[in-house]
């Protein structure tokens, strides 16, 4: 284990460190993509557990190997929902396997990216305040995780899904909240796999940082905010759901037209 990993790991929270030591299961290790990962084997509230081997999530996905493919076919993912933006996806397309059943989710995408890179530049007392406003925007949420959960019902059986943006942090973190909390996973859980993220993205992002400096005069702090995966950002895109729908269980029937029906074909198709 290198310096980076082994400085995350000692400031994790307790509950995120359990978390990652069990990267030997969770993690998918590949050369062309970080952050790649299943959320199976989270205990529900009601004693279930959300099985393994069925969603996956993961950073951007146009770098893949023939390696890598070979890999994720035998993981058996024939579903890739894309969060990233139009141009984000036309910069960087997904690398794929023949046959899979692709589909984009670009709502907001776009327009967030583009304001991002007019005010990055221009912070100075670092990057939370920035992400708090982002995380606790529900304009485009519902455009952007409906197709997300149709994927997730309509799924084969002996099939899995990755869900996926640019750094598997920010979209995907909130997207992978959401199906945790339909399938019941409690809170706390579902925060340590947000918060997971900074273990699995270590060393990336101190390239990015890095990056970021030399080629856009961002400062160290400012770009280890917008890098990092912290409990308030996540904290913020629930209390903004409960602020708008009364309960972010209000927010799955209203908001993406998750009823109880749906609510447990989900169950019975990812829970053991």
């Amino acid at each position: 284990m290198n310096r980076i990993i082994a400085a995350v790991l000692l400031i994790l929270p307790f509950s995120a460190f359990c978390q990652v030591m069990d990267s030997s299961l969770r993690e998918v290790r590949l050369q062309g993509a970080v952050n790649f990962r299943d959320v199976g084997g989270y205990a529900t509230n009601d004693g279930h557990r959300v099985k393994w081997h069925k969603i996956y999530r993961s950073a951007d996905i146009s770098k893949l190997t023939d390696s890598d493919l070979n890999k994720v076919a035998q993981i058996k993912i024939v579903d890739v929902v894309d969060l990233r933006g139009v141009n984000e996806s036309k910069g960087a397309p997904d690398k794929l396997n023949p046959g899979m059943d692709y589909i984009l989710c670009p709502a907001g995408s776009d327009a967030d990216l583009s304001n991002w890179m007019k005010q990055i530049s221009t912070l100075k007392s670092g990057g939370d305040s920035m992400m708090i406003i982002y995380y606790s925007n529900t304009q485009f949420l519902s455009d952007r995780y409906k197709p997300l959960f149709s994927k997730l019902t309509a799924l084969p059986d002996e099939s899995a899904l990755l869900l996926h943006c640019t750094a598997g942090k920010d979209r995907t973190g909130i997207g992978t909240a959401l199906v945790l909390y339909a399938l019941g996973v409690p809170y706390p859980t579902i925060m340590e796999d947000y918060l997971a993220t900074n273990y699995y993205r270590a060393e990336d992002n101190e390239k990015k940082i890095k990056q970021m400096f030399m080629f856009m005069h961002i400062d160290d702090h400012v770009a280890r905010d917008l890098l990092s995966a912290k409990k308030e950002y996540l904290d913020a895109t629930f209390a903004a759901i409960m602020k708008q729908y009364g309960s972010v269980d209000k927010y799955l029937k209203a908001g993406l037209g998750l009823d109880d029906h749906a609510i447990q074909i989900l169950k019975s198709k990812y829970l053991e």
